[in-house]
């Protein structure tokens, strides 16, 4: 198992009520696996997966990123202009 630090931001916040959670996850996970467990976590989650983007340790990745032991993964939301 590895564990990860979870951030969201803005919106994410609000519907997930945290800043920041430790996340375990299988040894290997992608970013496919990551949010499969954070959407059973927070199942709201799902509404946003396909508009949002995942950054590992402030590094915007693709879906098959392979996650490693203390990564910290970022979930940012669509941004809006105004």
């Amino acid at each position: 198992m590895i564990r990860v630090k979870v951030r969201f931001f803005a919106m994410l916040q609000e519907v997930t009520g945290v800043e920041a959670i430790e996340l375990e996850l299988p040894e290997g996970a992608t970013g496919a696996v990551f949010w499969k467990q954070i959407i059973a976590r927070y199942p709201a989650l799902e509404a946003y997966r396909h508009q949002s983007r995942l950054a590992v340790n402030q590094e915007y990745v693709p879906a098959e990123v392979s996650l490693k032991d203390g990564d910290e993964v970022s979930i940012i939301p669509p941004v809006s202009g105004g």
